[in-house]
């Protein structure tokens, strides 16, 4: 990407200087911020958010659009203006769900209402920055301003391995679409600025669970049985290490643990030990190979302890891997809403994101979206209880969509 020009401290409050339509009046800002702070008050999880697709069809039906809810019973699909059968359409992704964790905030009016369910990883800001989109791209349809038909997908169970996008396209979300972007909430980004990557932005993550059998017995007498919790340790240190050295380093393969379980008493070898955890993957090619490499590397380590394995390697996700026009497209938007120095390179993740499902069938990217406040020390993080943004960012993500849907519509 090309070097940007030196940036002001803030950009939270940079009016931009192009000249496209689209901009978002006070009105709807303040509107947009109440159905935020309400979808962040009902959080629902994946396949679960009835409340929330409703929320999102009445306000749609309400412009005078015509959205389909989705074949598996949550999440929605629209679409602005007429297709003509022909053209290409852009389309613009928002997830839907909220995480199984509480809430922790505090002194915030929009604090969760259900115990233990949180919008900890900023969906209710997606959501809300594309039905934000919607509603100006609507009046400008009304007006005669909007080149092409616009796709709206908003998206259940992003956080349910592998992804509610498979089920939106079996649903049809992307019959007619050209090209597909999206944007995520990222807190280590100031508001009014977004971060762009071309190639890879997040990670492969896939889900591992190892069931280890073996006799049993008294810890007198270790060599009558198959020591399980030996063998658990060793498959938990040694495999991590197996498949550093069977992979490329660049591919960025990281099997971690999250679950150790064995054993109920200090003087009994178990029968039965568990596993659990993650496998990520910068490189897609990698991703690929990862089961058969790691079955291989667990049952190595598991026949040197004579224990019995049942290997479940549940896939994820492949990394989202951002088109370069795509990008391009991004790029030109943010530079006409705010200029080029609200734009900043970002690094891969190595968290997991569905988007990239779609990314196989038709190119497109995705967009860090910044909602840290100018200023802000308390270091907030996705997936975290205290996880908020400056909704400043729900004004930057319509204006960055509706940019983007009147240039791409420009360019066919």
């Amino acid at each position: 990407m090309k070097s940007r020009a030196s940036r002001p401290d803030s950009l939270a409050d940079q009016p931009g200087g192009g000249a496209l339509p689209g901009r978002l009046g006070d009105e709807l800002r303040a509107e947009l911020i109440a159905f935020r702070r309400d979808l962040h008050m009902h959080p629902e999880l994946g396949n679960q958010e009835f409340r929330t697709t409703a929320a999102i069809k009445d306000r749609l039906e309400k412009a005078g659009l015509k959205p389909q809810v989705l074949a598996v019973g949550t999440g929605l699909m629209c679409d602005v203006g007429e297709w003509d059968g022909v053209t290409p359409m852009l389309a613009l992704r928002a997830d839907i769900d909220a995480l199984p964790i509480p809430d922790t905030k505090a002194g915030v009016p929009y604090r969760s209402t259900v115990p233990d369910r949180a919008h900890a990883c900023g969906h209710d800001v997606h959501t809300t920055t594309v039905l934000g989109a919607a509603l100006v791209l609507a009046d400008l349809d009304r007006q005669g301003l909007l080149p092409n038909a616009v796709r709206l997908i908003f998206q259940p169970a992003e956080e349910v391995l592998p992804g509610g996008a498979l089920d939106a396209i079996e649903s049809g979300v992307l019959e007619g679409v050209g090209r597909i972007i999206g944007v995520h909430c990222d807190p280590k980004v100031d508001v009014g600025r977004i971060g762009l990557r071309i190639g890879a932005i997040t990670s492969a993550c896939d889900r591992l669970e190892i069931a280890l059998d073996g006799p049993g017995g008294h810890t007198a007498r270790p060599h009558l049985t198959t020591d399980l919790v030996t063998a658990a340790a060793r498959i938990a240190v040694d495999v991590p290490a197996l498949l550093a050295r069977r992979v490329d380093a660049r591919a960025g393969l990281a099997l971690t643990w999250g679950r150790l379980e064995t054993g109920h008493a200090p003087n009994v070898i178990p029968q039965h030990a568990e596993l659990s955890g993650t496998v990520r993957c910068l490189n897609l090619d990698a991703w690929r190979d990862a089961p058969d490499l790691v079955h291989s590397a667990v049952d190595e380590v598991a026949g040197m302890h004579r224990a019995k394995t049942v290997i479940n390697y549940v896939r994820g996700v492949p990394p989202v891997v951002n088109d370069a026009e795509s990008i391009g497209l991004l790029d030109a938007a943010m530079t006409e809403r705010r200029g080029s120095y609200a734009i900043e390179e970002t690094e891969q993740s190595l968290g997991g994101e569905d988007f990239s499902w779609y990314l196989e069938q038709v190119p497109g990217a995705m967009a860090r979206l910044g909602v840290r406040t100018p200023g802000d020390t308390r270091g907030l993080d996705l997936h975290r209880g205290n996880f908020d943004v400056d909704e400043e960012a729900i004004t930057v993500g319509v204006e960055l969509f509706t940019a983007a849907a009147l240039l791409d519509g420009g360019r066919s």
